[in-house]
């Protein structure tokens, strides 16, 4: 019993359609996009290897500093929350009780 069982499941997992996946797009700075979107290009198309590159490279130079202020403040308010959680041992049962 236990081989048919195995042989069965075998069969099942063997049998199983893959599943096919929505073509994806590019924008004009060859990054992902969904396909229909404004901003997209023609399925199959792809920026040149150099040209991606260099438009990759420009968009990593820039540094916006309201966005790592944004990251610090978001950090800063995530650790008051945790520090202004009560104390929580779970040793009492007034822990537990509402």
């Amino acid at each position: 019993m236990p081989r048919f069982a195995l042989l069965a499941i075998l069969a099942f997992l063997l049998c199983a359609a893959p599943a096919l996946a929505a073509p994806t797009c590019q924008d004009r700075n060859g990054t992902t996009i969904r396909c229909g979107a404004p901003d997209a290009m023609p399925p199959g198309w792809t920026l040149p290897p150099e040209e991606f590159n260099r438009r990759q490279a420009e968009l990593h130079n820039k540094t916006n500093p309201d966005t790592i202020l944004e990251a610090v403040v978001v950090i800063a308010l995530f650790l008051v929350g945790i520090a202004l959680l009560p104390e929580f041992d779970g040793r009492r049962n007034e822990d537990w009780e509402g």
